[in-house]
């Protein structure tokens, strides 16, 4: 069994940072041009970035186990696959 990695196309990199930047970008606009108090702007800001800051922190450690868990799974068939080699070897 092997694990092929599919990697993704440059069109598709591309726009994931273009729909990204462009997402910051209109909220960042958003708040800017809120009829609030400077401190009020800043405090949403600081809002925002800790989401954001979350949101990648979360989903980099829905990766790691779900690598983590593909690794696991890998060991446990490789182990699997050698019990049944040997059975079969003193089978004949």
């Amino acid at each position: 069994m092997t694990a092929t990695a599919h990697p993704h196309t440059s069109a598709w990199v591309s726009f994931t940072y273009a729909s990204t930047f462009a997402a910051a970008g209109l909220v960042a606009t958003g708040v800017l041009f809120l009829p609030v108090d400077w401190w009020s702007k800043g405090y949403l800001g600081m809002g925002i970035v800790t989401l954001v800051q979350s949101i990648v922190t979360l989903t980099k450690t829905l990766r790691d186990n779900h690598e983590a868990g593909r690794l696991a799974s890998r060991i446990e068939d490789a182990r699997t696959e050698q019990i049944l080699m040997r059975v079969k070897g003193t089978d004949m």
